[in-house]
């Protein structure tokens, strides 16, 4: 039987706290948040029916969730919205919730365990049909049979974290000669992030597209998806534009993606939203890498191409109640595209540029929505991820939503701070990307460029034309490989 959700606290920050607390509006649930000290003028705080401040280290408090539990059982909460990051996929969090009555919106702990172990997931993945990339089953530490492994696989391997995520703890090894060193690296990554060293390796594939697919299901059984994001564009193994559907995906591969996913969590028997993640190579093959038991942050520009709210499906389906669609009721409708807006210099290796922001000029119109929770006047903390909001644009063909960016990042102006929005000025101007064409070598090679150019020609108009036109005209490139 559903038990209704009239009373939620959020254990998040930022702007994913806001998007919650927005959506139990619309459902006519209180919501109640926790923030630290610093967070005190964050505008999820004052936007919250209640707001109570955890007396600690700005990070510590968010990860206390001991503590988080108490508060909601004290607030007489029914339910608890993890968000992303900080405890989103801790499964300890979700049966300390369990335990004392409180509904964890999110999937059950056993599936968040699962998951949350890449090598564990592989393997379960792998038993039900799903393709995968050869590599070791089982976590690995002693370098000398690691690199053993590597050579039978063959060279380009990476090495990566097995309880981790976002890049960190992660090489690519092109030759064997560098196997060691960057071992030594990842594993020590590992430890330093996720408080452990083990590590698996893969066969790595180069320049791929990530797709990932969005899927929903209820207690009951029924699973649907909301489609693919094509996240390919990132730097470092860290996304920094998600785009739906992909401009370039081969259509039976679509359907095929589809499929794999929606058979592999009814199998699993999963509950809640969830996205996973695939490796698509130049031949068109399918390769599973992980999956992510939370809303993504690129979670708007499905919402935006399917008219479905994520956030709301997600709290209904932990009420209990059955999913209020079927597929063959999803319609997907022209392309979007989500930028993440970060508070960093791309012309000084990406530092993290916190502080006050002194002027803020948001974009807006037709098409564009705006996720943030910063302002005018705001200090943006040095204790958090440095992304401060994201920027969605809709438009019903490739070409309208390409030239809705240029519009809406022209428009965008943020004051007092570095953001990365020229960056993305320039990657809307690529030939390649306005052809929607691109795979996950896309950036890092760019960036390098626009490094370059930025380094001899600092003073010059960053926009006046194409990175490639500037770079070929100084001589500093020619045309060959990702540019022809």
């Amino acid at each position: 039987m559903a038990k209704k959700i009239t009373k939620l606290l959020i254990a998040n920050r930022g702007e994913i706290a806001l998007r919650i607390i927005r959506a139990c509006k619309e459902l006519g649930i209180y919501s109640v948040v926790v923030h630290s000290k610093v967070d005190e003028e964050g505008v999820w705080v004052k936007k919250a029916d209640k707001a109570i401040l955890m007396e600690g280290h700005p990070v510590e408090v968010y990860l206390d969730y001991e503590h988080i539990v108490k508060i909601a059982k004290q607030e007489r909460c029914h339910a608890v919205h993890p968000g992303y990051g900080f405890l989103s996929e801790n499964a300890d969090f979700a049966r300390a919730c369990e335990k004392v009555g409180l509904i964890f919106v999110g999937p059950k702990a056993e599936h968040i365990e699962l998951f949350g172990d890449k090598i564990a997931s592989k393997r379960a993945m792998k038993e039900i049909g799903v393709p995968v990339i050869e590599g070791t089953v089982e976590p690995i530490t002693d370098i000398e049979e690691a690199q053993k492994i590597a050579k039978e696989i063959g060279f380009p391997v990476i090495i990566k974290a097995a309880f981790g995520g976002g890049g960190r703890g992660m090489r690519i090894v092109e030759e064997e000669k560098q196997f060691k060193s960057l071992f030594e690296a990842a594993t020590q990554e590992a430890v330093k992030f996720f408080g452990n060293g083990d590590v698996f390796i893969e066969k790595y594939v180069k320049n791929p597209r990530h797709i990932e697919i969005q899927i929903i299901a209820d207690k009951y059984g029924n699973v649907v998806h909301l489609g693919e994001r094509d996240c390919s564009i990132q730097r470092r193994h860290q996304k920094v534009i998600e785009i739906a559907p992909s401009p370039s995906l081969n259509p039976d591969v679509r359907k095929e993606l589809y499929r794999i996913a929606q058979k592999s969590i009814y199998k699993l028997g999963y509950e809640s939203v969830g996205t996973i993640e695939f490796l698509v190579d130049d031949q068109d093959n399918i390769y599973f890498i992980e999956m992510n038991t939370r809303v993504q942050v690129e979670h708007p520009v499905t919402e935006i191409i399917t008219g479905v709210d994520i956030i709301q499906r997600m709290i209904q389906i932990a009420e209990g109640d059955k999913l209020h669609f079927l597929q063959e009721e999803i319609i997907f409708r022209g392309y979007a595209i989500e930028f993440r807006i970060n508070a960093e210099d791309p012309d000084n290796n990406f530092m993290p540029s916190f502080g006050t922001i002194d002027e803020y000029l948001a974009p807006g119109g037709p098409g564009v929505r705006l996720d943030t929770s910063v302002y005018s006047g705001y200090t943006i903390p040095p204790n958090y991820d440095s992304m401060i909001g994201k920027l969605i644009v809709w438009a019903l063909d490739w070409d309208g939503v390409v030239k809705k960016a240029r519009r809406a990042l022209d428009e965008y102006y943020i004051g007092g701070i570095t953001t990365n929005i020229a960056l993305h000025k320039e990657i809307v101007e690529d030939e390649s990307f306005q052809k929607g064409v691109f795979d996950t070598s896309f950036l890092d090679e760019r960036v390098e460029q626009y490094a370059l150019l930025n380094k001899i020609a600092p003073n010059e108009e960053k926009h006046s034309k194409s990175l490639m036109a500037r770079l070929l005209q100084k001589g500093l490139v020619t045309l060959k490989g990702d540019f022809t």
